[in-house]
């Protein structure tokens, strides 16, 4: 447990690991803020111990620029070959964007947990991404007609339609196949944070017809949307088909959780996404860490005895804390005081009590 006040560093510890786990925040959408000011970069090491062998983690953030990694002090040829060597489950403030923030905080849920579990789903969503900004850039050459006639243009389209149907199907098919795994697992988890409330459901909302989960199907899918909606797309220059707009949808009884829910029932939601997530991964083998970021703050008594059980069982958890009353008073847990160094450094001492 890290206890300190406020802006002192706390949060930095659990999402280099977070980091470390994903390859991304659960912070900040892009690497920038990851790296101090007037840092040339940033470094993460870590070891992590897995059925008893050790394995070194170490991984160089620079903005703007590929990330470096190395795996037990060898260098990788992509960092996303760390992937799935620390398995993590992180609870955070942030988490109440999952229920009333945008979809794209709900399918990152997703992908990270998707991630986590398939670390090759890493690679599938990079090239998701590249293709995506590559059909998005030439789109916006022909916005407004301007190049509609050019058969070049269209040819190139054609191809990257391909290229998108092709990865975008894989990433649709990790998606789905994980909802449908979670989905019982949010029921159990809602119902033990909020009993006597509505049941809780989980679906995935996707920007074309689904019909048999099967990767051909769904390309053939996103290849016939496409072609349907290409003169929407010319017009407006934007990619309309594809997972970068699908949704995970949350309702209680028959309700959307997204601006239904009180405040009490958009943090049992939030949290029963996390529970889930921990019960899926705990399921396939060896406990994941779980990284509680100032959470228990957030939460009323009920839900806070709810996560405490949950966490209790954990083999591993690191919590921060702004202050130790926070933190549930039967726990023994090892308690590191944080606090700033007076040179002004902006590092920080642990002192362990």
């Amino acid at each position: 447990m890290f206890v300190g006040p406020n802006g002192y560093g706390k949060t930095n510890l659990v999402e280099a690991l977070w980091y470390s786990s994903t390859l991304s925040s659960h912070r900040v959408a892009t690497d920038a803020p990851l790296v101090r000011i007037g840092a040339p970069r940033a470094v993460v090491s870590t070891i992590v111990v897995n059925d008893g062998r050790e394995c070194a983690v170490d991984l160089e953030i620079t903005s703007g620029r590929a990330n470096k990694a190395r795996l037990n002090r060898s260098p990788v040829r992509s960092a996303r070959e760390v992937v799935g060597v620390l398995r993590a489950v992180l609870f955070a403030p942030e988490d109440l964007a999952l229920v009333r923030g945008d979809p794209a905080d709900r399918r990152r849920y997703l992908d990270d947990l998707a991630t986590v579990r398939r670390p090759r789903i890493a690679a599938v969503r990079a090239d998701y991404d590249k293709v995506l900004r590559q059909r998005t850039a030439l789109l916006k050459t022909a916005t407004g007609g301007r190049m509609r006639g050019d058969r070049g243009v269209l040819d190139t389209l054609d191809v990257w339609d391909g290229h998108l149907a092709t990865h975008g199907a894989e990433l649709m098919a990790a998606r789905i196949e994980l909802v449908n795994e979670l989905a019982p697992e949010v029921v159990k988890a809602y119902s033990l944070l909020a009993p006597g409330s509505r049941t809780a459901s989980i679906g995935y909302r996707a920007s074309i017809d689904i019909g048999v989960l099967d990767i051909e199907l769904l390309q053939a899918a996103l290849l016939a949307e496409m072609a349907r909606r290409r003169d929407a797309e010319l017009e407006r220059g934007v990619c309309l088909v594809g997972p970068h707009r699908d949704d995970l949808e949350l309702r209680l009884g028959d309700q959307p959780a997204k601006g239904f829910a009180s405040h009490g029932e958009s943090w049992s939601m939030a949290l029963a996404l996390r529970l889930a997530a921990y019960e899926l991964l705990r399921a396939e083998g060896g406990d994941p860490v779980l990284l509680l970021d100032d959470v228990f703050a957030e939460l009323d008594a009920a839900r806070r005895q709810a996560l405490a059980a949950a966490a209790a069982s954990a083999e591993q958890v690191l919590v921060t804390a702004a202050v130790a009353d926070d933190v549930p008073r039967d726990w023994d847990a090892t308690q590191v005081m944080i606090a700033l160094r007076e040179d002004d450094s902006g590092r920080v001492s642990a002192v362990q009590t």
